[in-house]
């Protein structure tokens, strides 16, 4: 595990984004983690959590030209990461959607930069993938923009109604990259190595055996 990485667990623990106990999921599942960016209330939270996904861009070298944020957990996500990147000297195109079309003012679906170019989707978690897949057929009515790439703060590398995970299922059907700040290996490593958390890592092991994809 790299250092911003085991720094990002440390934050979001902290922050009580990760928690750990008992979480119903959509899919019906009770998991022992769960992870909710929508705790990060504050300024200084956000910044820093914007610096961990620049961290993880930058760690797997995507080329691109525009952050783009799914509405709505991505919005301030995407603006945190765009921010991150100014901080070091990179000033990076930025947009989002709305979820219903504006018919006044500016109108449409998309607001922020011109979203031309190379393409990296900034967003919380993917679950089924249905919000990243909304964004990606939308944007793919565009003939200036191509998607290459979205950045999660985490992969559960957890099945879904088959025996893939909904990152893999993008990845093949989409043809985008899809990176993340942590694996679930990750946290496992990380639950490990603290004893405070002994407790929580036996539940997590026993998640991962029961739902977890093949690595």
């Amino acid at each position: 595990m790299k250092s911003y990485q085991e720094q990002f667990l440390e934050f979001s623990i902290q922050q009580d984004v990760l928690t750990f106990g008992e979480f119903q999921l959509k899919s019906g599942r009770i998991s022992p983690y769960f992870f909710n960016a929508g705790r990060i209330v504050g300024g200084e939270g956000l910044a820093r959590l914007g610096e961990f996904y620049r961290a993880a861009i930058e760690d797997a070298a995507l080329e691109f030209d525009v952050l783009f944020g799914p509405a709505y957990k991505g919005i301030p996500l995407v603006t945190a990461t765009a921010i991150a990147f100014a901080d070091v000297g990179r000033d990076l195109k930025m947009a989002y959607n709305r979820k219903e079309t504006k018919d006044h003012g500016e109108g449409g679906l998309l607001v922020g930069g011109p979203v031309e170019g190379d393409v990296v989707l900034v967003d919380d978690v993917i679950t089924a993938g249905t919000a990243i897949r909304e964004v990606l057929t939308m944007l793919d009515q565009r003939d200036q923009c191509r998607v290459i790439g979205a950045v999660v703060a985490i992969d559960r590398q957890e099945r879904g109604t088959g025996h893939r995970s909904a990152i893999d299922e993008l990845k093949d059907e989409c043809g985008v990259q899809v990176i993340s700040i942590v694996k679930l290996d990750d946290i496992i490593e990380f639950l490990r190595v603290h004893q405070d958390f002994e407790a929580n890592w036996e539940a997590v092991l026993r998640y991962r055996e029961t739902y977890g994809v093949a690595v």
